[in-house]
């Protein structure tokens, strides 16, 4: 893909700034609405999608609280909570209708170019790791947005559904495992690109690669004047934007902060690298047809649930064991080393030494998984596929992920695993900060941006949304007859029937 500025149009009714799929959602969604909107996208690389949402940068996994043990925890009393994990599906089934409205309407012609059909399991072993799974699938299974899951500790049957990870594994471990068909695999690169190509079909879009804002100042009620660089020479350029939304991943808190909005002061950035063990082999990959997610390590981050992926890029199958988590100083995987400090301010500086008070075990944990050998990433691999040979996998690096920072009244500052939508100059700013479950819950975090900043135009969009998005405005884990209906359409349309 090649980009296509326009000198001509200097003013728009939308700016997007960053080329990965919540950019590409929100401009899919206001199409839909409102088709003479004017719309520019400003992306500092060379094409869409090759930061986050590029297929290899993420696990793929289409986030619904199947197999995240992360979002079920624990309660000190005894009884796992699944609050998160309700909300979490609750988003995916949003983002599911919608794509499921654009391939029913003809605007994109094949689901499976970016969605596969993928088991989710949990699997854990242990005493007590196995009675958690148990307390978790029984406070699961009679939730309607669960229906269909299955738990079972015989070897035999949990052969069947993960044979790779069972081979060879030592006999007597107490092992247990849930497995759910509704799971999914997801492209999300693919679908950037597939979102992108709806709104170059089209007049009133500007797609502008490798372009830089560095810059935006408020123009009064006029909106927003944006200082655009052309990487690649060409000079700079001013545009102006009635409405502008940073959706440039980590990049997305510098220039909040350069907005100068109330809602960005305080907040920070904690940068985590990640890395994956890839394996491509096909006498391996062959062995292996799930998303099995494993109990993270104590001490670490929830982003690091180990887990064993099946992944579907560009028609090519191939497994995924990871995450390794790192540190880096950069905000973006091809961002720069000075980007955390240029983001000290003082207005967040005391958050952020408070966080890193807060969080030694972290810090520590940080520092041991970036001094791993190779052999020790072998080693918990191994944990998963105890039959693994080095020779099988390649390591690979991930995206890079910004975890928010917040001021907090008790603790000086908190450090936030979630997503983060920001909002200011009555609504005619947005900005997204923060990551998992992000990009599977792409539609319903869009809807919000709407909310909040399109607020005078929802009566009108009202029932153009219920089209797309049947649920709009109910609870589906609350009505367990539409959430039926909903998981049978959106199966029918995405082709997920295996």
């Amino acid at each position: 893909m090649t980009s296509n500025p326009s000198s001509a149009a200097s003013t728009y009714d939308v700016v997007l700034i960053g080329g990965g799929i919540m950019s590409a959602t929100l401009g899919a969604l206001l199409r839909q609405l409102e088709p003479g909107l004017s719309i520019a996208l400003f992306g500092r690389l060379d094409d869409v999608a090759l930061e986050s949402s590029n297929g290899w940068n993420n696990a793929g996994t289409g986030h619904s609280a199947l197999c995240e043990l992360n979002y079920t925890p624990l309660r000190p009393d005894g009884v796992v909570d699944i609050s998160k994990a309700v909300n979490v599906n609750e988003a995916f089934q949003v983002s599911r209708q919608f794509w499921s409205y654009l391939v029913e309407s003809g605007q994109i012609a094949s689901p499976r170019d970016f969605l596969n059909p993928i088991p989710h399991m949990s699997f854990v072993w242990g005493p007590e790791n196995v009675d958690f799974l148990r307390r978790r699938h029984a406070a699961l299974q009679e939730h309607p947005l669960f229906a269909g899951m299955s738990l079972s500790t015989d070897e035999g049957q949990l052969r069947q559904w993960m044979p790779l990870v069972m081979q060879d594994r030592k006999p007597g471990q107490p092992l247990a495992a849930t497995w759910h068909p509704a799971g999914t695999d997801v492209n999300f690169g693919a679908l950037t690109h597939r979102l992108i190509n709806l709104l170059r079909g089209r007049p009133g879009f500007d797609l502008n690669l490798a372009h830089e804002v560095e810059d935006l100042k408020p123009a009064g009620s006029n909106g927003w004047d944006v200082s655009v660089r052309a990487m690649h020479g060409g000079g700079e350029r001013r545009v102006r934007a009635k409405f502008v939304f940073i959706g440039a991943g980590g990049g997305a808190l510098h220039l909040l902060q350069k907005s100068g909005i109330p809602e960005a002061r305080g907040i920070g950035g904690f940068p985590v690298s990640g890395q994956f063990l890839r394996c491509t082999n096909p006498e391996v990959v062959q062995q292996h047809h799930a998303k099995v997610y494993g109990k993270a390590s104590v001490g670490a981050p929830p982003m690091s649930v180990p887990h064993l992926d099946t992944r579907v890029i560009d028609g090519q199958r191939g497994l995924l064991f990871g995450p390794y988590a790192g540190f880096s100083t950069k905000f973006l995987k091809q961002g720069s080393w000075l980007d955390l400090p240029r983001s000290i301010r003082m207005d967040n500086i005391g958050a952020m030494l408070a966080v890193a008070r807060d969080n030694m075990p972290l810090t520590k944990y940080l520092i041991q998984q970036v001094m791993q050998s190779s052999e020790d990433r072998l080693k918990a691999l191994r944990d998963f596929v105890p039959t693994a040979r080095k020779e099988d996998w390649e390591l690979i690096t991930a995206g890079q992920r910004v975890q928010v920072i917040k001021k907090d009244a008790k603790r000086g500052g908190v450090l936030q695993f979630g997503t983060e939508v920001v909002t200011g100059a009555g609504g005619s700013i947005a900005g997204l900060l923060g990551a998992s479950p992000g990009a599977s819950t792409a539609a319903p975090i869009m809807l919000m941006v709407l909310q909040r900043c399109f607020g005078d135009r929802l009566p009108q969009w009202e029932s153009r949304l219920r089209e797309m998005i049947p649920s709009y405005g109910t609870k589906l884990g609350q009505d367990a007859a539409l959430c039926a209906q909903v998981r049978e359409r959106t199966r029918t349309a995405l082709q997920l029937d295996g």
